[in-house]
């Protein structure tokens, strides 16, 4: 690649030319490292503590901006309020300098390496991703010890903004007629950053290495948001090309926008529901634009994390009814909680485990921690009442479990019931198949359940034994492996069989090129990233069933992914090529 092209990770799609803008640069940089004498460890303790504290006094200041409407955004600042009011990061720092004498900057970093270090033996990437959050509450403090005063409510033009990372007091005071696009040297797809990029519908880039090293203040870039790519300084022809592309892509989102609302039914008649994942409340505007016909996922962990207790059924419950609110008429999934003792150990006792990712996690953390269970139930059997809402219970790998598991919940039905409490008595009961041992028995499962969802990122991984994340077998990750297919194709004859819906949901579900091979199992419906909705209904109104099918019956006889693979792209590359142009960065992490 040229040495004017920086690399990244596409978070939110879409072409911006302009003028960088740095926030706070030099945030990423080491930091000053000196010692101290014996005279001067109070003064840099007190330093520390003045910085905490103005950094403490924006955090408020930002947080009471906060629209009502962005209750997550609110719950995110509140978390960082509470790092910074957490002993755990300040006094560490405060002993680093008295015992190592060392100045406050450098023990404030030492502290966060510590914390760091703890969250690096989580399994899950989501919640390893949550140190971000200790990250940008130090950056905060670092930036007021070192006279740092550099605001995004300074800017006055059109810019790009650059930043070694965007905290959330930052993304709230995101402008579109001031910010056409950002990209950050930390960050990924499920960083604050880059949901706030998605729910803007700006183009981001985050993880970019060199940021800093390279780009000067005022420089004219590019940024690629579909291919994850900053252009230093462009020469013309760079720019016509950008600029052609920038045009191309603007026409490709208006034609898909125009169309989103239409139902995703195929040339010759049939009819897809899609659907979409959120894990955040604030995201529901960009499923309701998007054209989403309803809530497939509702990843409700966010609620348990970065705080200093557990949530409250009342909370749980406005949560939940003012989601099934917005949406209704349209269906809302709620999955129960998928975490693990690691995740929330303040309040529980965590469980060592060699492989938490195949451990207590999941349902299986519910059943074993009830009381958390339980009070997540009633909270969705109370939003039930508004109409549209779905459970979902994640993990699950038998018949037994999955028993005891509705037993559980017909207890808490009970007790609504016996307290006066209204609910849905009729609300669909779903479960995940994520597992290679569910597929299996999914004919089994079936009877018991209404619906199932196919978690196809997990399905992946456990049935290849594969971590997509590692990068040593992430070229494993094949989705048209015959294994995977085969998995998927048996679910949804399972449940169609036992007269379900099967739902689909995980990066299978916004891939062009696994789309007419699931239009060919005849899946019921997808359930993906809000962003991507658009385009994919637009591919599905243009196909039909009658070349999904002997697609399907060709690729199922495949021995080799290669083969596989070879097919479809010659199908979805003749048939769709805007789809593959501008629809990859689309897939989910």
């Amino acid at each position: 690649m040229a040495r004017n092209v920086l690399s990244g990770i596409p978070v939110s799609n879409g072409m911006a030319i302009g003028r960088a803008f740095f926030l706070n640069r030099g945030m990423g940089t080491a930091v000053a490292r000196r010692s101290v004498p014996e005279e001067e460890v109070e003064h840099e303790i007190a330093r520390l503590s003045d910085a905490v504290a103005a950094a403490g006094e924006d955090l408020d200041s930002v947080r009471r901006k906060v629209p009502k409407d962005l209750r997550e955004q609110a719950a995110i600042l509140d978390s960082h309020l509470m790092i910074l009011k957490d002993n755990k990061l300040v006094s560490s720092a405060q002993k680093y300098i008295r015992e190592k004498e060392i100045n406050a900057e450098w023990a404030l970093e030492k502290a966060v390496y510590d914390i760091r270090q703890a969250f690096d033996s989580i399994d899950d990437e989501y919640i390893r991703q949550r140190i971000q959050d200790v990250d940008l509450v130090a950056f905060r403090v670092q930036n007021k010890l070192m006279g740092g005063k550099d605001s995004i409510s300074s800017i006055s033009t059109r810019v790009i903004l650059l930043a070694h990372d965007l905290s959330p007091a930052d993304t709230i005071e995101l402008e579109v007629d001031k910010i056409m696009a950002f990209a950050t040297t930390l960050g990924g797809k499920t960083s604050h950053a880059g949901i706030m990029a998605r729910s803007l519908q700006i183009p981001a880039v985050v993880a970019v290495e060199g940021l800093e090293e390279y780009i000067e203040d005022g420089e004219l870039i590019v940024l690629d948001g579909l291919h994850g790519r900053i252009i230093i300084s462009p020469t013309e022809k760079e720019l016509a090309h950008y600029s052609d592309l920038k045009y191309q892509f603007e026409a490709y989102q208006g034609t898909i926008s125009r169309c989103c609302h239409l139902p995703a039914e195929t040339r010759d008649g049939y009819q897809v529901k899609v659907l979409a994942n959120i894990e955040l409340f604030e995201e529901v505007a960009a499923v309701i634009d998007s054209g989403g016909e309803g809530i497939g996922l509702y990843r409700t962990e966010y609620s348990y994390l970065n705080r200093e207790r557990l949530p409250e059924e009342d909370e749980l419950f406005e949560e939940y009814r003012d989601l099934a609110s917005i949406m209704y008429p349209n269906n809302v999934v709620i999955r129960t909680l998928d975490l693990g003792s690691d995740k929330i150990a303040s309040f529980v006792q965590p469980i060592e485990e060699a492989n938490p990712a195949m451990g207590l996690r999941a349902i299986r953390f519910c059943q074993k921690y009830p009381d958390i269970f339980r009070t997540q139930l009633r909270a969705i059997l109370r939003a039930s009442i508004v109409g549209n809402v779905s459970i979902m219970f994640p993990m699950i790998s038998g018949l037994q479990e999955l028993q005891e598991v509705k037993e559980t919940f017909a207890q808490v039905r009970r007790e609504l019931k016996s307290e006066g409490k209204n609910f849905d008595a009729e609300m669909s009961v779903g479960i995940m198949i994520e597992l290679p041992g569910a597929v299996l028995i999914a004919d089994i499962l079936a009877r018991e359940v209404d619906f199932f969802s196919i978690g196809t990122n997990d399905l992946i991984q456990y049935s290849l034994g594969i971590d997509r994340t590692n990068k040593h077998v992430s070229y494993l990750y094949q989705p048209l492996h015959p294994a995977v297919l085969r998995s998927i194709k048996h679910v949804v004859d399972a449940g169609h069989e036992a007269g379900i819906d099967v739902s689909l949901c995980g990066e299978l579900a916004s891939d062009p090129f696994c789309i007419p091979i699931l239009l060919g199992m005849q899946i019921d419906s997808l359930s993906l990233t809000p962003q991507a909705i658009p385009g994919i209904k637009r591919l599905l109104r243009q196909t039909t069933m009658e070349e999904c099918k002997p697609l399907l019956r060709r690729i199922v006889r495949n021995s080799t992914v290669a083969e596989s693979n070879k097919l479809v792209r010659e199908l979805i590359l003749n048939r769709f090529p805007e789809e593959v142009m501008f629809f990859s960065s689309l897939v989910e992490d």
